[in-house]
């Protein structure tokens, strides 16, 4: 970006400052453009949004309010549309549209939002609504009455188990509801392309998440990721590799090298699925593979070894990594 003052190419910085949302305090990596010459500091809409977003995820998080997507998936597993939607809450369908597109609620419709979530609750919201004609009020009660069936069965979450605790956007999590889904189609996108050994595949995953992160300040899958001897990994990632392999999801290749055993990865029975990601997750994922595709597996550890995601972390205990660490790259 060129100075306005001076014409001439400006730096790009950061720095962790407090800033105020609500009448509240946040810390955000604050990301702006420096004209040497003048001093001045300057956002472009890029830096703006990216800003702005560390200070509404945090604020969400604070107090439990569901993030866009989950409103548009709040929404989809009733079959309803934004319009209805919006008239069985009682909102105006113009904040509603906003919600699903990142306004942030106030304290009273987050609640609001908070009940819907429970299908128990939505169908006394339905009930007691004129928003619904007699065919879509039959229709929806059915799919209500679905749900509430099926919350009260006693499964195995597998999605709760693999992304490691809690299905809930935080820190952890780059501020994503942990998908796993999403996270198999990345497993899928980069056997597909590169057909790395486990250790590249894991390092590959981390950076695109976290990548995605240092860009948007969101990550793609919600994935959590911990710092051990070989740099960052998915956690859970074996048990996760495993029920891929076992659903033919991906093909695992072990191979004997001295006395020790390599897992190439390729795809599986289905293709990568682009219709999950946004076009910007997409051109994540891409760059992601233009940047380490070609290097050998410790080519890739001694890199990962160099952030401080992973050094931070793994002097500490191994821990869980904070997807704020994605601002300080240094790789990609």
């Amino acid at each position: 970006m060129k100075s306005p003052i001076t014409g001439k190419e400006m730096v790009m910085k950061q720095e962790t400052i407090e800033t105020d949302f609500r009448k509240e305090k946040f810390e955000v990596v604050y990301h702006y453009y420096l004209c040497e010459d003048s001093g001045e500091k300057f956002e472009d809409e890029r830096l703006t949004q990216l800003n702005l977003s560390q200070v509404y995820n945090q604020y969400r998080n604070r107090y439990n309010i569901p993030f866009p997507e989950e409103i548009v998936s709040l929404r989809e597993q009733y079959g309803l549309s934004a319009t209805k939607m919006a008239e069985v809450l009682r909102f105006g369908i113009n904040i509603y549209r906003n919600y699903e597109n990142g306004e942030i609620p106030n304290a009273s419709n987050a609640l609001i939002l908070e009940f819907a979530k429970d299908p128990v609750k939505f169908k006394e919201m339905i009930i007691s609504s004129d928003a619904l004609n007699d065919k879509e009020r039959e229709r929806t009660l059915v799919r209500v009455e679905e749900l509430i069936s099926k919350s009260q069965l006693i499964s195995f979450d597998l999605e709760n188990y693999f992304m490691a605790g809690k299905l809930k956007a935080n820190d952890e999590t780059g501020y994503k509801r942990p998908d796993l889904e999403k996270f198999s189609q990345m497993v899928i996108f980069f056997s597909e392309k590169v057909e790395p050994y486990k250790t590249k595949l894991n390092k590959m995953l981390f950076y695109a998440d976290f990548y995605h992160f240092k860009k948007t300040g969101l990550s793609i899958s919600g994935a959590k990721y911990r710092a051990i001897d070989m740099g960052p990994v998915p956690n859970n990632f074996q048990s996760i590799f495993e029920y891929l392999e076992a659903n033919n999801l991906v093909e695992i290749n072990r191979i004997k090298f001295n006395e020790a055993i390599g897992e190439k990865f390729k795809r599986g029975s289905l293709s990568f699925n682009k219709e999950l990601f946004t076009p910007e997750e997409l051109k994540t994922l891409h760059e992601v593979v233009v940047r380490f595709g070609k290097m050998t597996t410790d080519e890739i550890i001694d890199i990962s070894h160099e952030e401080d995601a992973w050094r931070k972390n793994f002097e500490n205990g191994k821990r869980l990594i904070s997807y704020r660490e994605g601002f300080h790259l240094k790789a990609i």
